[in-house]
């Protein structure tokens, strides 16, 4: 049996004007963990990892940067200053607006304060359903992806022609 986890519908989130759910990681209370997560969906599974990255490039604060490992984009939060020429310089509408603000967004998927049974906040608090806690699995035939343990994103993976 697997654990319950918290599935992020990017394809929905993406359509929203701005995330509006309720947080209530003890850390941060007022700044929205969701988003951390939003960002960490994204660019795990729709960046498309460009050999010469514009978005890189672009930023005046050097607050971008591949993970070391891997060539999946990360920001450091405390350097970016929100001038957004990453999403100008971007050719793909990946970073198609800032989901992370000037501050530390931080989430612990609820798991120290969730009972068997209980959803987390935002998933109870996101008016357009975008968020689910159960059982969920990695499934790539239904764009469903694994992006950390107990995190999933639906999201629509770019897939590079060989």
């Amino acid at each position: 049996m697997t654990e319950p986890a918290l599935l992020v519908d990017l394809e929905i989130c993406r359509r929203c004007p701005e995330c509006v759910v309720d947080c209530d990681y003890f850390y941060h209370p007022y700044n929205n963990g969701i988003t951390k997560l939003r960002e960490q969906g994204t660019w795990e599974e729709i960046c498309r990892r460009c050999k010469e990255a514009n978005c890189i490039e672009s930023c005046p604060q050097d607050a971008l940067q591949k993970a070391p490992g891997t060539e999946r984009v990360e920001r450091a939060s405390m350097l970016c200053i929100r001038c957004r020429t990453c999403t100008i310089a971007c050719p793909f509408g990946t970073m198609d607006r800032d989901i992370l603000a000037f501050k530390h967004s931080g989430c612990d998927l609820c798991r120290p304060r969730l009972q068997p049974g209980d959803k987390p906040v935002c998933v109870e608090s996101c008016p357009y359903d975008a968020l689910d806690y159960a059982e969920f699995e990695e499934d790539p035939e239904a764009d469903i992806h694994s992006v950390k343990p107990g995190f999933l994103v639906h999201a629509v993976n770019w897939k590079e022609d060989k």
